[in-house]
């Protein structure tokens, strides 16, 4: 588990500065990212996959998650997008870290590894998480106002959680659905570009799920 982690530590912290230099630019720089990661993930699930209708839809989705990912973050700003980003991470973080530390029952066959305990350490560490950066957000100079788009009066803090779950919850959800198409394909991860990752969609299998459905969610607020 040590060695695991400190992989995906290290290779975190050369990851994630790339990502967050590409998002805050935006523009052409974040159109770039947007493709590169496309045809990214494409390549590894037509690898991943034998059946030609599956390689197929699978593109039409990761073009459309692609898409709104871009849609997102030009319609609204990079810091609503990256309130997304924090929450699919630390769902994923606290997934992993409370599943390894207090284990317990296993959630489901489609990915071994998770447990229930993962799910609850999902949640928390996403609200506390999201909390901590929207509170950091709201204390900025140069924005005007977290969710501009949307009436910040109805926001409080019932709502403010209840959105955080549901996102957390569409990239547990996105994980599992990955999990499975893994384990019909019997890998373990999707790619090894990303030491302690695995592949790119080992590391975004949530983020493209809950990208698609906050687009959505959020048009819906605005």
């Amino acid at each position: 588990m040590k060695k695991e982690f400190e992989k995906r530590i290290l290779s975190s912290l050369i990851i994630i500065p790339i990502a967050l230099f590409f998002i805050i630019k935006g523009s052409v720089f974040f159109t770039f990212f947007i493709c590169m990661f496309f045809l990214a993930t494409s390549y590894e699930w037509i690898k991943m996959n034998k059946k030609n209708l599956l390689k197929f839809l699978g593109i039409i989705y990761l073009l459309l998650a692609s898409y709104s990912a871009h849609s997102l973050r030009e319609m609204f700003d990079e810091y609503l997008f990256l309130f997304i980003i924090v929450i699919c991470i630390f769902t994923d973080l606290g997934g992993y870290i409370f599943g390894k530390i207090f284990k317990g029952p296993k959630l489901t066959k489609i990915s071994p590894n998770k447990t229930y305990s993962g799910v609850v350490g999902s949640f928390v560490l996403s609200v506390i998480a999201s909390s901590i950066y929207s509170q950091y957000i709201f204390s900025l100079d140069d924005v005007e106002a977290f969710f501009f788009l949307i009436d910040i009066e109805k926001l409080n803090s019932s709502i403010f959680i209840l959105i955080v779950l549901f996102i957390s919850a569409v990239s547990q959800i996105g994980d599992l659905i990955i999990s499975y198409f893994k384990r019909l394909a019997k890998i373990k991860d999707t790619g090894k570009l990303l030491p302690g990752h695995g592949g790119f969609l080992d590391r975004a299998d949530g983020i493209i799920f809950a990208i698609p459905v906050s687009y959505i969610l959020f048009n819906y607020l605005s």
